[in-house]
């Protein structure tokens, strides 16, 4: 029996094109996150469903080739990122999470906040995508 060969060349076009837009708004939405909706936990959701549909798309090995991360270490990364921006508050002789922030003047962008919550979104966006990716790549690549 033959076996038809598929043809993905518009999967893969459209793929990359969405991708793109995929993760731009991820951006928007974990730089937006400490004064409107949005953050590291749908900033990550989102980053990790552009990862997947890439994963999707093109053939396991490639893409292990393209993003050769360790999904669990950026876990690990994230965690203590997060953690570390609250006991940081602590050592300090505030609560813990306490947010500051501050107005700085930065060449080219002009008046900038910039605030605690960023990195601790940052920690929180790393856990989101290395959880979301190890679970969805271990159910992927189980062979029974």
């Amino acid at each position: 029996m033959k076996q038809i060969k598929s043809n993905d060349v518009m999967l893969r076009t459209v793929t990359r094109v969405v991708t793109f837009i995929i993760l731009s708004f991820s951006l928007y939405l974990f730089f937006a996150g400490h004064n409107a909706p949005g953050g590291g936990f749908i900033g990550g959701l989102m980053t990790a469903s552009a990862l997947l549909l890439m994963y999707l798309a093109f053939d396991m090995k490639t893409l292990r080739k393209a993003l050769p991360f360790d999904f669990t270490a950026l876990i690990s990364i994230g965690l203590l990122l997060a953690i570390g921006t609250g006991v940081t508050t602590m050592l300090l002789g505030y609560p813990f999470l306490t947010q500051f922030f501050a107005y700085f003047q930065l060449p080219i962008i002009g008046e900038t906040e910039l605030t605690t919550a960023l990195p601790f979104d940052l920690g929180i966006f790393l856990v989101v995508v290395g959880i979301a990716l190890t679970i969805t790549l271990t159910i992927a690549e189980d062979d029974k």
